[in-house]
């Protein structure tokens, strides 16, 4: 097989082969472990080495050569109206445990395949009917046509937005149904949504830098554009392969409703009286007698039973003890209270913080250790929440006792 070794091609092969092992290398790893999120990220990998392979195969010498030429020629590589799509059925299969791939879905992928058919008839016409370059007459890969790479850019800067939206879902759905909400943002997410993010601005940069460096216009200008592709791809890949994120609270939203959420149970099933506002910010200041009916009851059986000294509490906890539902109870706290689930347990948790302070517990024990007996599951946690309930560190809040 042909291939022309040089500073160009072997580096980017280096990246080539890396991207193509981490593929495989999670694809086993979602085998392993029926984690849905790892499928994804392989196929994602994946394309993004695809994505290389015409510089790194055009370097080595294949576009001066047949039939190395056609094959480039008439061989998709870069799959940019898949890109998106993928990217964003990662975001929803690390965050959602409920999220399944659906008929609808194909809808997203719909696009890619259509380009796909549309290089397939190109091959046809040209090789069975035309016998000779027709659509190919100008000698330039279909796969660079301005049209399909401005459209792809476009549409992995759509599925980014849609990515962000849903993360950002998630958030304030969590700060709703579970007293640990810090720990359960996974940084993971924000770096690979930040690494795609750089992802799409290289080409935008790339531009900018080609209008001031017309040099950088030609074939080996633009290796560098796909080096740095290389590095964020890479950088994708061995982290995704190392993170531990693992949602487990299923839900099932619409990205283009902000309200309101329906919370799944265990089996993935529906629940009409389960369906959670994440926007009580809407909610009126006046309570009805009904608010503050289940409000007794709510700071009755938190203060009674200590619930706030379990790190795990859930919305679906207190709605069990309660023997009602979480949306009941979730109105409850965000009108009643006038903040979230997390906020709420976590007021909690500082006021039995501070008694255990003006009680002397702090010369006896380290502070987070109180912070841990009293609920907290996490130093960065811990100090957050205090501040913002008492606008001092503990640190300070003990010395000025």
């Amino acid at each position: 097989m042909l291939f022309t070794f040089g500073s160009y091609s072997s580096i980017l092969l280096i990246s080539f082969t890396q991207g193509i092992i981490y593929s495989i290398l999670l694809l086993v790893k979602a085998i392993k472990t029926e984690n849905k999120s790892n499928y994804w990220l392989s196929l994602f990998i994946f394309l993004c080495s695809l994505y290389i392979a015409p510089w790194m195969l055009g370097f080595a010498g294949w576009y001066d050569n047949q039939p190395y030429r056609d094959f480039l020629f008439y061989m998709p590589f870069q799959h940019l109206f898949f890109m998106g799509p993928i990217i964003f059925f990662y975001t929803q299969s690390l965050l959602n445990p409920s999220f399944q791939f659906s008929k609808k879905d194909v809808l997203h992928l719909l696009p890619g395949i259509l380009y796909l058919l549309y290089i397939l008839s190109i091959w046809v016409y040209d090789k069975f009917i035309f016998g000779d370059y027709y659509f190919y007459a100008d000698g330039m890969d279909k796969d660079f046509e301005d049209w399909y790479q401005k459209l792809g850019l476009l549409s992995m800067i759509a599925y980014f937005i849609m990515s962000i939206r849903y993360y950002n879902v998630y958030k304030k759905l969590m700060y709703q149904v579970v007293s640990y909400a810090d720990s359960i943002l996974f940084q993971w997410i924000k770096n690979y949504l930040i690494a795609f993010l750089v992802m799409l601005l290289l080409p935008i940069l790339f531009d900018i830098i080609r209008y001031f460096y017309p040099e950088m216009n030609s074939y080996q200008g633009s290796w560098w554009f796909f080096l740095f592709f290389s590095i964020v791809m890479y950088y994708i890949a061995i982290t995704g392969y190392s993170n531990p994120t693992n949602a487990v609270i299923p839900f099932k939203i619409s990205l283009f409703d902000k309200q309101p959420i329906l919370l799944l149970d265990e089996n993935n099933t529906e629940n009409a009286e389960s369906v959670i506002d994440i926007e009580y910010e809407t909610f009126e200041e006046n309570n009805s007698p009904e608010i503050d009916y289940w409000k007794s009851k709510i700071e009755h059986l938190i203060q009674s039973e200590k619930l706030y000294q379990n790190p795990e509490l859930t919305l679906t906890d207190l709605s069990k003890k309660l023997e009602t539902n979480v949306s009941v109870i979730s109105k409850t706290i965000n009108q009643g209270f006038r903040m979230n689930f997390n906020d709420c347990i976590n007021t909690y948790r500082i006021e039995a913080i501070k008694d255990s302070f003006a009680n002397g517990e702090h010369k006896k024990s380290t502070l987070l250790g109180i912070a841990y007996d009293c609920g907290f599951n996490s130093k960065a946690t811990f100090n957050r929440a205090f501040k913002k309930n008492t606008g001092k560190t503990p640190k300070e809040f003990v010395a000025a006792l």
